[in-house]
């Protein structure tokens, strides 16, 4: 297994990035990647081009036009084309190439609005999405939809995995398109530094907004986890064991979530914010509730190991060190 050549798509981003760690600390070392301006994977010409010229023997999809709530609520049309040609031109370029083994990351998002919870597998497909990021979803099922035709009609080795929330190392702190975890580690610590500095623009000092009621509940993995659960699938599962069970996927998760408004109280005492927290029910809340159903993976042999807690301050330290100095660099 070792030796296979593997293409990891979307190798820049917090996930891929975090995928490429692993697995080259685990001794893959015939890893292929290119930057969005290598190669274009809108462009199915240059996609087929690579094939051709790589011939991967493994393929790992972490690539995908991504955000938070503003973002997949204001560039509808971008985050639907954009994430469907992507998956598009790559599977159906691995399934041409003879590519043995391809994994596909979607997102939690794929569940309908009110769905039971925790999410099992089973409820893909049974009622409405969240219209917020509908079109993200959309795309993402499609993608799903076609690994699990390419083994049904061809018998390809594809199968999609569902994370839930991810955090961690290479986030996106920009607060116009980041989720929710990151955006609240910036705007805690910025409003540390204004505490600090004795400013207060706007009557800013002594609170920190938050977007929704805070009442909505939300799980989120440590992007480190997710990697060693990637490497974990990789070498131990293969899509008929998800495909002659029932399922077109499986979910990666940690099977435990809390509010909105207590993921805030967390991000305040790591960053050592000591002023007030005001909920602005003007912005939208989203989905009630995304609690991940990880019993099967747990089954198989996977289970998190970072607490939420430690996670974020691992997040924070990351994002001191990089985000925040190249700011001020």
């Amino acid at each position: 297994m070792k030796e296979k050549k593997i293409y990891l798509a979307g190798h820049k981003g917090m996930v891929g990035s975090a995928i490429l760690k692993k697995i080259t600390e685990s001794n893959y070392n015939n890893i292929v990647t290119r930057t969005f301006e290598e190669l274009n994977l809108l462009r199915q010409n240059e996609v087929e081009r690579f094939f051709k010229e790589e011939r991967p023997d493994i393929v790992i999809i972490a690539a995908a036009k991504v955000g938070g709530i503003v973002a997949n609520n204001t560039y509808r049309a971008d985050f639907i084309y954009e994430n469907l040609m992507i998956e598009s031109n790559l599977i159906h370029t691995a399934f041409e190439n003879k590519v043995e083994k391809l994994i596909f990351l979607g997102s939690s998002c794929i569940y309908p609005k009110l769905a039971p919870q925790p999410l099992k597998e089973e409820y893909l497909l049974t009622d409405s999405l969240e219209f917020t990021n509908e079109p993200y979803a959309i795309a993402k099922i499609a993608g799903i939809k076609l690994c699990e035709n390419y083994y049904r009609q061809y018998g390809c080795n594809f199968y999609s995995v569902m994370p839930t929330n991810l955090y961690g190392p290479n986030d996106n702190f920009n607060l116009q398109t980041s989720h929710v975890l990151p955006a609240l580690i910036r705007k805690f610590h910025e409003a540390t530094l204004r505490q600090a500095q004795g400013t207060d623009e706007k009557g800013l000092l002594s609170e920190v907004e938050v977007w929704g009621s805070g009442t909505p509940k939300r799980e989120f993995l440590f992007v480190e986890d997710l990697a060693e659960a990637i490497l974990f699938l990789l070498e131990n599962i293969n899509a008929k064991d998800l495909y002659e069970n029932g399922i077109s996927h499986i979910n990666i998760g940690t099977g435990e979530d809390l509010t909105i408004a207590e993921l805030a109280d967390v991000i305040k005492n790591i960053t050592g914010y000591k002023g007030k927290i005001k909920y602005n029910s003007t912005k939208p809340d989203g989905t009630p509730r995304k609690l991940m159903d990880v019993t099967r993976i747990n089954n198989l042999g996977w289970k998190h190991k970072t607490s939420l807690d430690d996670g974020i301050r691992k997040s924070y330290k990351w994002f001191l060190e990089n985000f925040v100095q190249l700011k001020t660099n």
